[in-house]
């Protein structure tokens, strides 16, 4: 018997059914209105799917910084919101996702929007079904529109068993 699908996997299942350039627009709607944070920012996802996401954060006036360029608090949240919902994509059900810790190595100055690219391998996704609890690096790569990475980071996410009434 399968475990119950967790709810971002339900909504992946739901944007599954939908054509193809919805897909994106309904993943991004649903995900940002369970973490607003996100949606504040600006934060796009083009793909999620099982051990991959790719997201998006345009170089608009909310989120600039004094130079022009896509803010550093802005920077590190799209490589948090991608990187955590490819992790989430992984998770049973019973189980609550957190950010242990996150670093994050501003390089160069970035050059328009940012594309984040975060996977999960197949170990890891069984990783984090066979454990109650345990933590794991999740691989993202930041991009600017030159191609270059702006930063480098480091997400480390955790899993727990969630409490009785969490949703």
């Amino acid at each position: 018997m399968s475990k119950p699908a967790n709810a971002l996997q339900r909504l992946v299942a739901t944007a599954a059914r939908l054509p193809a350039p919805l897909r994106g627009r309904f993943i991004t709607a649903a995900f940002t209105y369970r973490v607003r944070f996100a949606g504040t920012g600006g934060v796009r996802f083009e793909v999620l799917e099982e051990g991959r996401a790719v997201a998006l954060i345009g170089n608009r006036a909310k989120v600039r910084n004094h130079i022009g360029g896509v803010h550093a608090a802005a920077m590190a949240l799209l490589a948090e919101t991608c990187s955590g919902a490819v992790f989430g994509l992984s998770l049973p059900a019973d189980k609550l996702p957190l950010l242990k810790s996150m670093q994050v190595d501003y390089l160069k100055r970035a050059q328009g929007s940012l594309r984040a690219e975060a996977t999960l391998a197949l170990p890891q996704r069984r990783a984090l079904a066979g454990k109650e609890r345990g933590e794991l690096i999740v691989p993202v790569r930041v991009t600017d529109d030159s191609g270059e990475e702006p930063i480098k980071c480091r997400m480390t996410w955790a899993w727990v068993p969630k409490k009785r009434g969490e949703a």
